[in-house]
């Protein structure tokens, strides 16, 4: 296949919303109407009664959250289609957020009931930032929630976007009867099913049909075709070139859980949404129709399969082609590394893979050499831009509660930490380890990891600091009477870079007035001179 060939088939997405708007089933729902999965479970009250495809780890399964982003390819309608489910949940937002500098559209997942709620405002700001096309799917409509024109009032207030609505409910909750798509002017009605795909009861071009009365009942048909005539009157038509600038998000409504909606959203996804897009690097931009490859590593994960204790960095391929036990140059460390297994997703289950093209995320076996954010390339020294780094907001001090089991606490809190979902302090004197993040539950994930894929016990005791910065500066002398003079706030990451703990804003603000020799950084980002 030629490389503009496999570039155009390519569609790279993400899937964000707010935790329990229903992204985990509608993931789930977009595998079964693409044939890769013959029956979803059903994701019901927050407890999965068979786990949902996309949520692999253990801990995720019990709660009924994603806390991880998996990756997923299938193809359908001649695309193939690579969708990277990623966490709900706040406190795994970095997660997210970096995830979204490897897709080239999104899917955003909203409650019927609750409207746009605070996870999804943010989450949308990250796309305006990247300016990365959206669609929004209106969920769970065959529960009572708000209006649908109140819906798309909000949609557009409060994530500062135009709409265009190119699917419209037939009632909501118990008088829901399915989607009529104004994008194709067609009705197709079927029974809820939320196992398997339902056949077609009957489908409807012309709204004026007798048979649309018969069938949802006369006083629905003739509200849907009053809305439908209203929509026409309030909303331009649908524009391409709007969406793809990330000016207008189309906007489809339907239920994930019973699959009413979804035929009809990734119909039109696969029509409409962008191909793979290239990416800004420290020289220059990076377009996907280049011969030579280059690719970025946007995330770790430890333990995908723990029989095997594997650790797998996910790869963006952004240009040219890559190719199994070919040697690239890893630009960091300046050395050339071949991959002999690497693998595309589905879910947990991997594949190995001869080759790749832009838009594809691969994992490839990693014993150590990758950090998120590295760049792979043919040989150009270029690093591309743009993986975002946060400074922890909470603190806690990691105690080993099995000395027996020090090695394993020692892998397992370094494997974790090289994933982001953490960052990893060493304070000295006694090697004391302090884990900051920026949200609760992380430390129930890690707590939950270490024991079940290392076998050792810890317990986190709180630490009370504001921020972490890192601290660098030309005067040597003055850096070491810092040092001594803050001993219980100094810190070393896991790269062996000074940081300091401040435990106000204040006394932030004093060591900065104290020290201008200085400079205390924000973000683990910055480069040494």
């Amino acid at each position: 296949m030629k490389n503009s060939e496999a570039i155009e088939k390519r569609r790279t997405f993400g899937i964000i919303a707010h935790p329990d708007a229903g992204k985990t089933t509608l993931t789930e729902k977009l595998l079964l109407f693409g044939g890769a999965i013959q029956t979803a479970g059903a994701v019901k009250n927050n407890k999965i009664k068979k786990s949902a495809t996309s949520d692999f780890m253990e801990i995720e399964k019990q709660r009924g959250i994603s806390v991880a982003t998996s990756v997923m390819a299938f193809e359908y309608g001649g695309k193939q289609v690579n969708i990277l489910d990623t966490p709900g949940h706040k406190d795994f937002a970095e997660d997210t957020y970096r995830t979204l500098t490897a897709v080239d559209s999104v899917i955003l997942v909203i409650d019927c009931a609750n409207g746009v709620e605070s996870q999804t405002e943010k989450l949308m700001e990250v796309c305006r930032m990247r300016k990365t096309p959206v669609i929004i799917f209106v969920n769970k409509m065959d529960r009572e929630g708000k209006d649908a024109f109140t819906l798309l009032d909000e949609l557009e207030e409060k994530l500062d976007i135009k709409v265009c609505p190119l699917t419209w409910p037939i009632g909501m909750g118990d008088r829901f009867k399915g989607v009529y798509n104004i994008y194709e002017k067609q009705l197709n009605l079927f029974q809820a099913n939320k196992t398997k795909i339902s056949k077609d009861i009957v489908s409807i071009s012309d709204l004026k049909d007798s048979q649309l009365d018969e069938i949802v009942g006369e006083a629905p048909a003739n509200e849907l075709r009053e809305e439908v005539e209203m929509i026409s009157g309030v909303y331009d038509p649908f524009n391409r070139e709007h969406y793809l600038d990330a000016i207008v998000a189309p906007v489809f409504f339907g239920s994930a859980v019973n699959n009413f909606g979804i035929q009809e959203l990734l119909d039109t996804f696969i029509e409409i949404s962008p191909s793979p897009q290239g990416r800004e690097s420290d020289l220059r931009m990076v377009e996907p129709s280049e011969n030579k490859f280059s690719g970025f590593v946007f995330k770790i994960h430890a333990n995908l399969d723990p029989k095997h204790r594997d650790r797998i960095a996910f790869l963006r391929i952004v240009s040219g082609k890559f190719e199994r036990n070919t040697f690239y140059e890893h630009v960091r460390l300046g050395k050339k590394f071949k991959f002999a297994n690497p693998t595309s997703f589905m879910a947990q289950d991997k594949t190995v893979i001869d080759d790749a093209f832009p838009g594809d995320v691969i994992g490839l076996y990693d014993t150590g050499n990758f950090k998120i954010g590295d760049t792979l390339t043919e040989g150009e020294k270029l690093m591309f831009k743009g993986i975002p780094s946060f400074s922890p907001e909470i603190f806690m001090e990691l105690e080993n509660l099995d000395p027996m089991k020090s090695k394993q606490l020692e892998k397992g809190i370094s494997q974790l930490t090289d994933e982001g979902v953490a960052q990893l302090f060493i304070q000295q004197p006694g090697n004391r380890k302090i884990v900051g993040t920026v949200g609760q539950l992380q430390f129930e994930v890690i707590q939950y990891r270490l024991h079940n894929e290392y076998g050792a016990q810890c317990r986190f005791s709180p630490k009370n600091y504001h921020l972490a910065t890192w601290i660098t500066t030309a005067d040597e002398a003055q850096l070491q009477k810092f040092i001594a003079t803050k001993t219980g706030n100094i810190a070393k990451d896991k790269d062996g870079n000074w940081v300091f703990l401040a435990e106000t804003p204040f006394l932030l603000q004093m060591a900065e007035q104290d020290y201008p020799g200085i400079t205390f950084h924000r973000t683990s980002e910055f480069k040494l001179d």
